[in-house]
């Protein structure tokens, strides 16, 4: 790993912090940024009309620059839980539907389709997890005719298992399904082409992979629902003309362009948008790619240590690469190593029986060398 890439994250020297799956380690950058936004929200008569929108329209914009689409695709909202709630209050159901869902899949993109489907009878269809079948294969088992909406994660948050979103677009398409997908464990890791796969809705938390602050979330909105699309809240700062104050008093039914009518309400976050700038900015310059390609390779190395140990991973090509599951006999076990791990300073987080191992541009080969030397002595 390049030397300098460290230098950018605020991680004491004697930790070893493999937990960007949880919540990604800090950057000076973002640091910096939230300081100066609270000095000056310290002072709300500098903070001028113009501020409201123009800083969060600079996010809109990197976010949009890093997913590769365009900036009135992209709304700002809280969490992905509140994502899902506008795809799911924008996508009709009714009771010969399906819904595809992962097994085990995170539960913020699972409570807003189970109230769907108590509210229309809509059945939800799961795919089960499985050494032998791919996540894909199940979950392309699962997609016909009577399926109105696929809501699937990128990777499973668990063990990084991949879905080849491509193929799952496809029978979207054939199948007059909408596809909503949750790129959390994904968005800034992993390469997406979202003019390829032109999902309905995607969101994605920015504190993970993004590494931003909590509360800030992004939601993709293809073009074919932000023209009538319905909001979860109508809040001033969505209507066209909101930017001029003096007269937000001539209400109007028309909402501001592209997603931005999706956008939650107090979006210009004076705090949390200046941070999440900061982080976003702070990828573009890596870019996607270029992350991606550097932890595939420290995961590579944890994978060769497992098969020499015997430990059953998942195979190369059926995971995302920048996060890594390593399967324990039992939960037990799998909790001995985590505090076994933990004592040497080495933070990782336990899912299940799996020890699940998330690096970034922080650590680097050596740490990945220790860590495989204990992971050999705690098996």
């Amino acid at each position: 790993m390049p030397a300098d890439d460290r230098v950018h994250f605020d991680i004491p020297d004697d930790l070893i912090y493999l937990n960007t799956a949880r919540m990604g380690a800090r950057l000076h950058a973002v640091t910096r940024a939230g300081h100066e936004a609270v000095d000056r929200f310290a002072a709300p008569w500098a903070i001028r009309d113009q501020d409201w929108f123009d800083e969060p329209e600079r996010l809109r914009s990197a976010i949009a620059r890093l997913a590769g689409t365009e900036t009135d695709s992209i709304a700002i909202i809280p969490s992905v839980s509140y994502g899902i709630a506008v795809a799911a209050k924008n996508l009709r159901l009714s009771g010969n539907d399906t819904i595809v869902v992962v097994e085990e899949q995170y539960p913020s993109n699972i409570y807003a389709w189970h109230r769907a489907a108590i509210e229309t009878g809509a059945e939800i269809r799961v795919a089960k997890k499985s050494t032998e079948i791919p996540l894909t294969d199940a979950l392309l088992a699962l997609i016909d005719k009577s399926t109105a909406v696929i809501a699937t994660p990128h990777c499973h948050w668990t063990d990084g298992e991949l879905i080849d979103l491509e193929r799952i677009a496809e029978a979207a398409r054939g199948n007059d399904a909408a596809l909503v997908i949750d790129a959390s464990q994904s968005l800034g890791a992993v390469p997406i082409d979202l003019e390829s796969l032109d999902p309905d809705f995607l969101v994605s938390v920015g504190y993970k992979w993004l590494l931003g602050p909590y509360s800030m979330s992004y939601l993709y909105v293809a073009e074919r629902h932000r023209a009538t699309g319905i909001p979860l809240e109508e809040s001033w700062l969505n209507r066209r003309g909101s930017e001029d104050f003096a007269s937000l008093v001539d209400y109007v039914d028309e909402y501001r362009d592209g997603a931005r009518r999706f956008d939650v309400g107090q979006f210009p976050n004076f705090v949390t948008i200046p941070m999440a700038l900061a982080a976003i900015e702070q990828i573009n310059r890596w870019t996607v790619s270029y992350i991606h390609h550097a932890l595939s390779g420290l995961t590579e190395t944890i994978r060769d240590t497992c098969q020499r140990l015997g430990i059953a991973t998942l195979p190369g090509d059926r995971n995302a690469g920048h996060m890594i599951g390593i399967p324990m006999p039992d939960h037990a076990s799998a909790e001995r190593a985590v505090n076994t791990l933990r004592e040497a300073h080495f933070l990782v987080s336990q899912r299940g029986r799996s020890i699940r191992v998330a690096p970034h541009l922080h650590t680097t080969d050596e740490e990945i060398a220790r860590f495989c030397e204990l992971l050999e002595q705690s098996v």
